[in-house]
């Protein structure tokens, strides 16, 4: 490491962490995600791009940081634990873990063009 790097450590880090798509259990806890929907909007939060990182731990537990479409959704007190709900539902699962966040904050060109097109987008 030079000198350079100790000075500003977070210099290149991404906005959003990386997820641990090489993790066994990563499609499985995709597929939780997308039984969850927003109450709003007729479109999985997974596919509308509100799970930012699934990180799975060599013990399977399951860190989620997520945002929501606005920081006053009526249901932002109850979405992380029908997150947590649908993961555990995953065997294997250990534990899960959902951190909220609005940094960055969510916008439309996060969805996946499934949810565009569903929504009349594309």
């Amino acid at each position: 490491m030079n000198a350079s790097q100790d000075h500003n450590p977070a210099e290149g880090t991404p906005l959003i962490a990386p997820s641990s798509t090489d993790h066994p259990l990563y499609e499985s806890l995709v597929e939780a995600c997308r039984s969850v929907y927003d109450p709003e909007i007729p479109v999985n939060i997974y596919d509308l791009g509100l799970i930012y990182t699934i990180a799975i731990t060599p013990e399977n537990s399951v860190h989620v940081t997520m945002t929501l479409t606005a920081p006053g959704c009526p249901v932002a007190g109850e979405m992380p634990g029908w997150i947590a709900d649908a993961m555990n539902s995953v065997p294997g699962v250990k534990e899960v873990d959902v951190d909220m966040t609005f940094d960055p904050q969510w916008g439309m060109d996060m969805m996946s063009d499934e949810a565009r097109l569903e929504l009349g987008f594309m």
